[in-house]
């Protein structure tokens, strides 16, 4: 039987009763370490029930972000609110609806997994010990360590580990996870049953997951949601399709395979559509077989929509034989923003 956070009364537990449109929300949140920025002004909103990917390189200001909201750090100015509680006089009420799982997480080597969950759970229930054990074994069933439950934590292996401190995380089942590099260490096979849980809470509990990483495989797999920082500073948000298929840089790009008669037909239609106000660039390579391939970038998508074709096909000689959104890998999305970021262009 699953614990819900309606039965939190009873085990002592007030689940709060509020709701808010995103879970978190910054604005211009800044933190400094003397003269180093280590976060600049950022604007964050996280919505409900999403897996939200916070992407960057290492010392982007990622962990730095992480602690600003758990209150573990002070914001130099701006702000930051979690379920509408402000992260600086509210961060304790907030703690208690948040589950944490830190990067490096340590443990008590001589303790099971059971012993250390149930440890953990009294912190936050004070109901029957049989309520405390149920949701115990709800955790341990959760992450897949029920059959490794009553072994010493000393002996665990890292993908072990990992999963513990997940159940660890969640077993005040909080309405926010928020994860600080929950697949940084691991092996690819670690790394796809972390992602698995991290599913599973969100469709299963309903629990939002704010989680950080640089590891852009995993965003792409399981995020709705992402967010590129880099120095500090936010350079894209966005849903994760439309972030593959707007580079997260204002635009929109279309790719179109098309064959022509001649040079000069191909020319002519190049032409054409370059003057319309609506493209910001076109970039033309050579295919096998003597077909071409265009990547046009635009402002307007439904002037696109409407007019790309049209104008493409009304030069006699010229034949398209595809047409579509090109949508970029997360590595291609990423690379480009940082890329404009070096450049001064975003």
């Amino acid at each position: 039987m699953t614990t819900s956070r309606d039965d939190r009364s009873a085990l002592g537990e007030d689940s709060g009763g509020e709701s808010t449109p995103a879970v978190i929300e910054t604005r211009g949140l800044t933190k400094t370490y003397g003269h180093v920025a280590a976060l600049k002004a950022l604007d964050l909103s996280v919505r409900k029930n999403s897996i939200f990917g916070f992407l960057g390189p290492n010392g982007a200001g990622k962990s730095t972000t992480m602690k600003l909201l758990l209150g573990l750090a002070r914001p130099t100015s701006g702000s930051g609110s979690i379920f509408g509680k402000d992260i600086v006089s509210e961060d304790f009420q907030i703690r208690r609806r948040v589950g944490y799982l830190a990067q490096d997480p340590r443990y008590y080597g001589h303790m099971t997994a059971r012993e250390t969950l149930r440890f953990v759970a009294r912190f936050f229930y004070s109901g029957p010990e049989s309520a405390i054990e149920r949701r115990v074994d709800e955790s341990l069933s959760l992450v897949g360590l029920s059959d490794r439950a009553d072994r010493r934590i000393r002996g665990f292996s890292g993908g072990e580990l990992q999963r513990l401190g997940l159940a660890q995380a969640q077993i005040n089942d909080p309405e926010l996870l928020i994860l600080d590099e929950p697949a940084a260490s691991l092996d690819p096979m670690g790394r796809r049953d972390v992602l698995e849980i991290m599913a599973r809470l969100r469709d299963e509990q309903n629990t939002t997951i704010f989680y950080s990483t640089h590891i852009l495989d995993d965003v792409q797999r399981v995020s709705d949601s992402v967010a590129i920082l880099e120095r500090g500073r936010l350079l894209a948000q966005a849903p994760i399709d439309e972030l593959l298929t707007t580079g997260g840089a204002g635009g929109t790009v279309y790719e179109l395979a098309l064959k022509g008669e001649s040079g000069a037909a191909l020319e002519q239609a190049r032409t054409c559509v370059r003057s319309q106000s609506w493209i910001s660039s076109l970039e033309e390579s050579s295919e096998p077989g003597g077909e071409r391939r265009w990547i046009v970038k635009v402002t307007d998508e439904s002037a696109t929509e409407e007019n790309l074709l049209r104008l493409v096909l009304q030069t006699r000689g010229v034949r398209v034989t595809g047409f579509g959104r090109k949508r970029q890998s997360l590595e291609e999305a990423f690379f480009d923003l940082i890329e404009k970021d070096s450049n001064g262009e975003v």
